[in-house]
Formats: C-alpha cells, sequence, structure tokens
C-alpha cells in the first residue's frame, strides 16, 4: 500500500489547489512529511489526510484560517465547540441576509413586470401603503446630475449598492406645483425596505391615496403629465395634500432602449 503522495497526487486527491496545499505549508497548518532535499518535492503521508479533511470541512463551515491554526495548535473538545457555535450564529446571520435580497429581488421582479405590463397615459385612483423615505437633497433641477448624491447617501448609511434594488425618486412641492412649475424638484429621495439601514433623515409617508399617471419616458418628460393630472384634479374636485412622488420604473440601468422607458407620477389627494 501507497504510504507517501506528493502534493500533486494530494492535490488531486482531496480537489485542493497546489497553491493552496503550498500555503499551507507556509503558514504551518499541513507541512509535509518530508521534503526530498534532491528535487525540492513535497511527499504527505496517509496520516495527514484526517487533518487535511478536517481542514476542508472547517474551511468549507468558512472558518477564519487563523482559528483553524489555534484550534489545531491547543487541540480541545471546547474549543472546536465555541468555533462551531461562533460559526453556527454567521450561518445564521448569512441566511437572515439572503432572505432579505431574495425579498428584494422578487419585490424589483414584480415592480418591473407591472410597469412592462401597464396601460400608459391613463390617470387612476390607487391606495398605497406606508413608505419610509430617505431625503437625500433638495431643489433638485431637471439636468441635474442625481446619481453622486444617491452614491453618497448609500455610503454613508451602510446601505449595500450592489443589492440595494430599491426605488429612486423625486418630489415636487405642493406650492411649485400650484405654480405650474415642473421643471424643480424640491427633494431627491430613495425608498428604503426591509433590510435597509434606516437612515436619520428618514421619515414615513403614511399610507393614503392617489392618482397615478405612467408614461413613456423619464424626468425630462414629465411636464405634460403633470399638467394632465392638475387638470384632472381641477375638474373632479380633488385637493392636493402633499408633494409629489415621481419615480422611473425603468430607465437606463434596465434597458438601452429608450422607448421602453417608464415613469410613474403619483400625486396624493383627497377628496372635496
Amino acid at each position: 500500500m501507497k504510504e507517501y503522495f506528493t502534493i500533486g497526487e494530494v492535490s488531486k486527491l482531496f480537489k485542493v489547489k497546489i497553491a493552496t496545499l503550498r500555503y499551507y505549508d507556509e503558514i504551518g497548518l499541513l507541512r509535509p512529511e518530508f521534503i526530498d532535499e534532491k528535487n525540492n518535492y513535497r511527499y504527505y503521508s496517509t496520516q495527514q489526510f484526517e487533518r487535511l479533511n478536517s481542514i476542508k470541512y472547517l474551511r468549507a463551515l468558512d472558518l477564519p484560517i487563523s482559528e483553524i491554526k489555534d484550534f489545531f495548535n491547543y487541540r480541545e473538545i471546547d474549543t472546536l465547540v465555541e468555533m462551531l457555535k461562533k460559526q453556527k450564529d454567521e450561518v445564521a446571520k448569512k441566511k437572515r441576509e439572503l432572505e432579505i435580497i431574495e425579498t428584494k429581488i422578487l419585490r424589483r421582479l414584480l415592480q418591473i413586470e407591472d410597469a412592462v405590463s401597464t396601460t400608459l397615459d391613463k390617470i387612476s385612483e390607487v391606495k398605497l401603503p406606508e413608505m419610509r423615505v430617505a431625503y437625500l437633497r433638495h431643489e433638485y433641477v431637471i439636468g441635474d446630475d442625481i446619481e453622486l448624491p444617491i452614491t453618497e447617501l448609500r455610503n454613508s448609511y451602510g446601505i449595500n449598492e450592489e443589492i440595494f434594488l430599491g426605488k429612486i425618486g423625486v418630489s415636487i412641492s405642493v406650492s411649485n406645483l400650484s405654480a405650474n412649475n415642473f421643471d424643480k424638484y424640491s427633494s431627491v429621495f430613495m425608498v428604503l425596505e426591509e433590510g435597509d439601514q434606516i437612515a436619520p433623515s428618514s421619515v414615513i409617508i403614511p399610507e393614503r391615496d392617489y392618482l397615478r399617471i405612467r408614461f413613456k419616458g423619464t424626468h425630462m418628460d414629465a411636464a405634460a403629465y403633470y399638467k394632465k393630472l392638475l387638470t384632472h384634479m381641477k375638474k373632479y374636485n380633488y385637493e392636493l395634500i402633499d408633494d409629489s412622488i415621481e419615480i422611473t420604473l425603468i430607465d437606463y440601468g434596465i434597458t438601452n432602449d429608450k422607448n421602453k422607458y417608464v415613469t410613474e407620477i403619483l400625486l396624493p389627494y383627497t377628496r372635496t
């Protein structure tokens, strides 16, 4: 029966990269049984296979190399139990994070499907649940770049940009809407969702009724649709009660085809 194996053979047997085995040797985690002085080949004994299996198991649990080294240096049952308990907590934390990400992805898919299938240029009444919103800045004029302040806010409050997938929008104040001034926005905001860090500047928009219109285009095309909504409000005795909410549901972040862009305007109202 073969007793010694080269580093290449061990690499194939255990599906561990040669570079990884060399690294384990360098840090003293798994040294070869001996090194041939003639050709500098590393040889491992079968007695070391159990240790390598243990290392693979602990690495599969995502335990840091430093903790694995400590375990082998001071091998005790209590040490391993504490390591596994700690890692169990880490796994539970990651599981919760993945569940939040899954919820965000599902919500985003539903939003995209809804935007793609929506009827455009039609005014409708909708009731929306409360939203927690983080305001970014004021006096945004059409054409201003909003990407930098959005990125700064995400960084400031620990919102993971890679998995944010939330809604970014702008608002026009009641006073500007009443004055038919549609090129100056009073705020840029971010709708916060489950799992997002709650910003100190965030506010809760309560559940309420809105007049909604969706149209092909972006904020640059919104003025005509504000006029249409306000004309409808006046005709049917609606009262505007707060700033608008304007969100581009489909834009350059999703498609290169500008003809597929969809923007939504919401005007909160009460009936008089």
